[in-house]
């Protein structure tokens, strides 16, 4: 599967990486231009390349790995997102108030006609390398089926566990910042066999 990020910061490098390792191909950009990615991608694989915003919202998953207060400004100069899956991996950790609102109703704003959903956001990314082996717990949520199913085939296939926790709004009351899954890291070690 071809996964596009955009950011290259911690989050998506480390999951990129992830990805690559069991075959996925990555886009990574940034705002700075392909050009300043060079090393990373290098060392991410031959299955990364770096690519513009735009070229990184091509592919068929679409992960958005910015911080909070950069995630406006990122996706402003991508358009006709209609149809087309995006993955919330950020964070309000800024305290901002969103007037009620999850995170990723903002983003859902943000990218008009996305199928979005949250997910790759309540782990600290630094512990998936330390995890090597174990199946990590992903959460999900997202009112388009079809879209959480297609992540979630790409985290199987990645060793991850995915779990769906419902809509959009349900689900990323429990994912957001400060939620009752926020930080939460649950591993698979074996199947429980009675």
């Amino acid at each position: 599967m071809k996964i596009g990020f955009i950011g290259a910061g911690n989050v998506a490098e480390i999951y990129a990486r992830h990805f690559v390792r069991h075959g996925h191909e990555v886009v990574l950009s940034n705002s700075r231009g392909p050009g300043t990615l060079t090393e990373l991608v290098r060392s991410i694989g031959p299955n990364a390349k770096a690519g513009t915003v735009q070229e990184a919202a091509q592919q068929e998953i679409v992960i958005l790995a910015v911080g909070w207060q950069q995630a406006k400004k990122a996706l402003a100069n991508v358009s006709g997102w209609k149809g087309r899956i995006l993955v919330d991996a950020t964070n309000n950790s800024s305290g901002e108030p969103l007037g009620g609102k999850t995170a990723s109703e903002i983003i859902a704003g943000y990218a008009e006609g996305a199928r979005l959903v949250k997910a790759l956001n309540t782990l600290v990314v630094d512990w998936i390398e330390g995890f090597s082996g174990k199946k990590l717990v992903l959460f999900l949520s997202g009112d388009d089926a079809e879209a959480k199913q297609k992540l979630a085939g790409a985290l199987e296939q990645a060793k991850f566990t995915p779990v769906d926790l419902g809509g959009l709004v349900e689900g990323g009351k429990l994912q957001d910042f400060g939620g009752p899954l926020s930080g939460l890291h649950l591993d698979l070690l074996k199947r429980l066999e009675f």
